[in-house]
């Protein structure tokens, strides 16, 4: 019988993204096993994921995607959805696909041997499916080693205080990582009373119970956390299984097919290392009045810049999950803004290219929201950063790029997260043109090499690609 490998992510394009780059990688190195990936459908906008799955399937034949039924349990009307944070409904929405994905599993093994299931760790339900089946579960954690260590020890922290992170104005101190501002911690888990912390604090028991735990990083990357979780000091109270640290996987994006983006011609225009990206991810929006001081900030910044601008949020909360049309720019920004640095910059509606663009030579530095993709992404394109986090566990990565990697600028905003055109303005050019902006390169640089380094033959995630493989047999 045939050995397959199952992945399970959760909804959502970083997600999926992501676990189709481990099907890859294991495929392209392992190639005698078979990658089926569950797909679950969300009744609410994660982006459109059918053409990509469509283009995977068509060129990768070994990935299967498999697509789960909608729960047997109705959930509850998006508009009368009470927490504020959308992680609440995924780690719902998986818990009641377990029925779901047992059924599958079952199937699965009639004719083939399942060896692994991996799982996201919002789908952390499913490990008692796969202890019941004997089949070997792992998480396969889409964030860093940093973070991981922090999720480690959030049962650690929840034993020694009864207040949340919100009302804390501390720091905290998890062992390996640098001290983390309360405020800083995940946005999900600041409340110990949303139900959102329930299922994380819930995650990080589980954790342990696991065969492994995979994280796309790498060793010299983040070697205080790693040794830190190896060393039993994030969970003193459970063994720690596995970890195998088998990044950067950089998903290139398929979509460039036909004619070249507008953006990428215009670069081809534009001196070596001089433009400064602006781009906040699949999620990313600003208010009207937060885009408006973006664009004074650039500006008056004098840097060349391409700026990938997204619609406003919905307010009305009936369609919050629903995507967003493209922007009109006239109304979004200044009067005059597109004519006045028209000579200079480009502004893109909606969606640019991004490991594209990283990687072309007149990208010169990177504001990013600080998803976990887009730093691996600038980090393997040699590019700078500014650090402007928006949600999920970006402040968090924030600290640890500004203050532990040192391959960050931070961007300072107020005490209700809006950033002033000043501090664009200081950010924008102290990147592109200071000593510090100098040294934040010189620093990214060791680290590309040293991802060169890690996924080349012998390197350690290559090695612990084969352990991990190994662990299945």
């Amino acid at each position: 019988m045939e050995s397959v490998v199952v992945l399970y992510p959760s909804p959502g394009m970083g997600h999926l993204v992501s676990m189709v780059e481990l099907g890859k990688l294991i495929l392209k190195h392992h190639p005698s096993f078979s990658i089926i990936i569950f797909i679950v459908t969300p009744p609410y906008n994660t982006g459109s994921t059918a053409p990509y799955i469509a283009r995977v399937s068509s060129s990768t034949p070994s990935i299967t995607f498999h697509h789960l039924p909608p729960p047997p349990h109705h959930l509850s009307p998006l508009d009368s959805f009470s927490s504020p944070n959308h992680e609440t409904l995924t780690f719902e929405l998986l818990r009641l696909n377990n029925h779901n994905v047992h059924q599958a599993l079952v199937s699965i093994s009639n004719n083939s041997t399942v060896s692994a299931l991996i799982i996201d760790f919002f789908c952390t339900s499913a490990l008692s499916v796969a202890n019941e089946l004997s089949i070997p579960c792992y998480y396969f954690f889409t964030s860093g080693a940093n973070c991981l260590a922090c999720f480690a020890y959030l049962h650690t922290i929840h034993q020694n205080t009864s207040k949340s992170f919100k009302e804390l104005n501390t720091h905290i101190h998890i062992p390996g990582l640098p001290p983390i501002p309360a405020s800083d911690m995940a946005k999900p888990i600041l409340d110990r009373t949303d139900k959102a912390y329930e299922f994380f604090l819930d995650m990080s028991f589980h954790l342990p119970k696991s065969a492994g735990i995979i994280v796309n990083t790498f060793e010299v990357l983040e070697a205080r956390a790693l040794k830190a979780i190896s060393d039993g000091l994030c969970d003193p109270q459970s063994p720690t299984p596995p970890i195998f640290c088998i990044g950067p996987l950089i998903a290139a994006d398929d979509r460039l097919g036909g004619d070249m983006p507008e953006c990428l011609t215009w670069l081809d225009s534009q001196p070596k290392r001089s433009v400064l990206f602006l781009c906040f991810g699949s999620l990313g929006v600003f208010s009207a009045e937060q885009l408006k001081e973006i664009a004074i900030g650039l500006e008056r910044s004098g840097q060349r810049f391409l700026w990938v601008v997204r619609s406003p949020p919905n307010e009305d909360q009936s369609k919050r999950f629903l995507a967003p049309p493209d922007p009109d720019l006239d109304l979004l920004l200044p009067d005059g803004f597109l004519d006045r640095t028209k000579d200079r910059s480009l502004v893109v509606k909606s969606w640019a290219p991004q490991v594209a663009v990283l990687n072309h030579e007149s990208v010169g530095g990177f504001v990013t929201h600080c998803g976990w993709n887009s730093l691996l992404e600038a980090l393997c394109a040699g590019v700078p950063m500014v650090a402007w986090p928006l949600y999920a566990e970006e402040r968090f990565n924030r600290v640890i790029l500004v203050e532990e990697m040192k391959l960050a600028l931070p961007m300072e905003e107020l005490e209700d997260g809006f950033v002033k055109a000043s501090e664009i303005e200081k950010q924008a050019r102290q990147l592109m043109e200071s000593e510090e902006g100098k040294s934040i390169r010189n620093q990214i640089m060791v680290m590309k090499e040293a991802a060169e380094a890690a996924m080349s033959d012998g390197g350690s995630s290559r090695v612990a690609l084969m352990k991990l493989v190994q662990s299945w047999n």
